[in-house]
Formats: structure tokens, C-alpha cells, sequence
């Protein structure tokens, strides 16, 4: 076989080769370092320079990798989350059955329960709005309501976490709608212009509109008042609440009509001896005449 014999030309390519072979890796790092960094984000896309535009495109798909990366760890923690959630209703609902086992009541008796404590809830909180005058007049619906809260505090039921807090705020809500009823003053005028007795001013819309609640003024006042009968133009009396009359004020009522009516007999007892003293002697009859 023939030898080739190496030229000068080929030992000059060959040695040409071999430097950019080994200068090749060395030129890596040199891009690196030339590569353009992303532009600033308020410069508009249309003025980028095409290293800056693939600048930018690298710096998006990076922000995307790292908030796609984000994203399907939020889905783990979710579905981790998840998987918590069922675990803690499933232990709950077991907790919930012992406790209503212990006390001896069904689902359906706690939501009965419920139902009754938010019903007691609502309408305290409605009557909050209500003015004074207003709560001391429905005294007895507050009493009332209050009497049925108290039915469900003795319940076993009531002594449940859920319920427990939610009934003495309920009670301390209901006790702070008691009011006392205001009481009124009312200057007597005179009976000329006024035509103010007590049961006058009783009859006043104003007042009762019912002059035959005039004891109630009487009794409220008798520090002042002597007898019903008589009162002072000037004087301030104390008006009480409208209602039914006390057991005191119907007693006085009594006592005073006997007075009245003895009075009224004693009069009509003392005058007819002077009426037949006056009288003229009757006139005689045939009878009479005939028996003599």
C-alpha cells in the first residue's frame, strides 16, 4: 500500500482544527456574558431590540415555570386540606353523637332546639327598638319571654357548647328590656274653665280616657286629696300608669260609694220628718167619713 505523505498545507489545516476544536468550549462562557438582560418593564414591547424582545420572552417563561410551580403546589396543599376537612367533619359528627347520646337527644331534637333559642333571640332583639313608654306597656311580653327562655335553660339540651353562651347573653339581653312605667303630672285647673274633677281629668285622652279609673289619680295622691270630692286648682297631682285598677285603689273605690250612700240616706232620713211636718193634711175619702 502507498503511503500518503503529509504535506505542508495539510499539517497547516489539520494544526488550524485542532486550535478551534479546543477554543470552542472556551467560547460558551463568553455568550453567557453577552447575553442581553431583560429590558425595564415599562418599556413599551414596540421599542425592544430584538435581544431585549428574546430578553423579555426568557424572563416571562421563567416568571410562568415558577408560578406554574406554585400553582400545583397550592393544588397539593388543597387537596391535603381537603382530605383534613372530611377527616375533622367525620370526627366531629362522632364527637356530636356521643354528646347527644350522653344527653339523650336526637339530631332532630337539637334542631328543635335551635329553632325555639333563635325564635326567643329574634323577637328580644326586635323589642330593642322600642321606646321606653313602649316596653314598660308590654312589661308582661317581656315577662313572658323571659318565662320561656327559662323553660329552655332547664332543658338538658341547653348545657351544649353551641347553645350554653348563646342563652345567657339571650337572658341579659331580655332583663335590660324591663322598664318601669313613667308617671305623670297634671295641674288642676279650675272648674269654671277646666271642669277638672278627678273624674274629669280621668275621662282626659291624655290621661286614661276612662274617667271610671279616677280612683287610681285619687290614691296616687292622697297626701293631697282628703276627699275625691274636693280638689285645689294649682294643685300638681301624680298620674300612675294606665292599667287595672289595684287591689288598694278598688278598696278605697268601695269605701268610698258606702260613704256616699250613707250620706245619701242619712240626708233623705233628716229631711222627710220636716216634709211631712209641711204637708197638708189629706183631703177625706167616703171611707173615711163612713168609719167615723
Amino acid at each position: 500500500m502507498k503511503m500518503i505523505t503529509a504535506t505542508p498545507v495539510l499539517r497547516s489545516m489539520a494544526t488550524l482544527a485542532l486550535v478551534g476544536f479546543m477554543a470552542a468550549p472556551m467560547a460558551v462562557p463568553t455568550w453567557a456574558q453577552d447575553r442581553v438582560p431583560p429590558p425595564p418593564a415599562n418599556k413599551p414591547d414596540a421599542q425592544l431590540t430584538c435581544d431585549e424582545a428574546d430578553a423579555r420572552i426568557e424572563q416571562y417563561k421563567g416568571v410562568n415555570t415558577t408560578l406554574n410551580s406554585k400553582l400545583e403546589q397550592l393544588k397539593a396543599d388543597l387537596l391535603k386540606a381537603e382530605g383534613d376537612l372530611t377527616t375533622a367533619v367525620t370526627d366531629l359528627k362522632k364527637c356530636n353523637d356521643d354528646i347527644y347520646s350522653m344527653i339523650n337527644a336526637s339530631e332532630a331534637d337539637i334542631n328543635n332546639f335551635r329553632e325555639r333559642l333563635g325564635r326567643i333571640e329574634g323577637r328580644a332583639r326586635s323589642m330593642q327598638s322600642l321606646t321606653n313608654d313602649q316596653l314598660a306597656e308590654r312589661r308582661s311580653e317581656v315577662a313572658a319571654l323571659e318565662a320561656e327562655l327559662n323553660v329552655l335553660r332547664g332543658e338538658r339540651i341547653a348545657a351544649l357548647p353551641e347553645f350554653y353562651d348563646r342563652i345567657i347573653a339571650a337572658a341579659k339581653l331580655i332583663r335590660g328590656l324591663y322598664r318601669e312605667p313613667s308617671v305623670k303630672g297634671y295641674t288642676v285647673g279650675t272648674w269654671a274653665e277646666n271642669r277638672d274633677c278627678l273624674w274629669n281629668i280621668s275621662g282626659r285622652a291624655e290621661i286614661y280616657g276612662d274617667p271610671l279609673q279616677w280612683p287610681k289619680i285619687w290614691q296616687a295622691n292622697t297626701d293631697k286629696i282628703k276627699n275625691p270630692d274636693v280638689i285645689q286648682p294649682g294643685w300638681v297631682l301624680t298620674v300612675p300608669p294606665a292599667g287595672p285598677k289595684t287591689s288598694e285603689e278598688q278598696k278605697a273605690e268601695r269605701k268610698y260609694w258606702r260613704k256616699k250612700r250613707a250620706a245619701a240616706a242619712a240626708a233623705a232620713s233628716a229631711s222627710a220628718p220636716a216634709a211631712a211636718e209641711q204637708a197638708p193634711a189629706a183631703p177625706a175619702t167616703p171611707e173615711s167619713e163612713a168609719g167615723k
